[in-house]
């Protein structure tokens, strides 16, 4: 199945938090983890960002399941990591990751993505309540989960 992420509201390239009113991140990016590595990283004072990602939905044990490269998790709770950084030239720190929570997506909206021409949609705004990048596990209503004609 094709998974496309779209994240708006960006909190900024730069974050101050408990420092004392400095800067505590310098020009932060948020992808997806694939296995252990950030991939498709953007810049977090885009307008709006976009993943595309395969997942394999299958079937084990009479309930649904799902592998790939950016599914994270044991089966049962299985999540796509954003995972926010600082980028220095080629070096990426990880500082904060959000769970996009795949068992929350409703399996009427699951089985309508898995169809030819169809993939599931995730929209989210990457801003947290404390004004920084959205952290913790996501699940609906702050991540909104549709099928969609690819």
């Amino acid at each position: 199945m094709h998974v496309r992420i779209h994240g708006t509201d960006l909190p900024g390239r730069d974050w101050a938090t408990a420092c004392n009113g400095a800067t505590c991140y310098e020009n932060v990016h948020v992808g997806v983890q694939e296995r252990r590595e950030p991939a498709q990283l953007h810049r977090a004072d885009e307008h709006e960002v976009t993943w595309d990602l395969d997942v394999d939905v299958v079937t084990k044990d009479g309930e649904l399941d799902f592998r790939g490269p950016c599914v994270q998790g044991k089966r049962g709770d299985r999540f796509v990591y954003l995972t926010w950084g600082t980028l220095a030239g080629d070096e990426f720190t990880m500082f904060r990751r959000a769970k996009l929570m795949l068992g929350a997506v409703e399996p009427a909206t699951l089985r309508a993505a898995d169809t030819a021409g169809h993939r599931l949609v995730g929209t989210l705004g990457l801003t947290g309540g404390d004004g920084g990048p959205r952290c913790a596990a996501v699940r609906p209503p702050v991540i909104e989960w549709a099928a969609e004609p690819a």
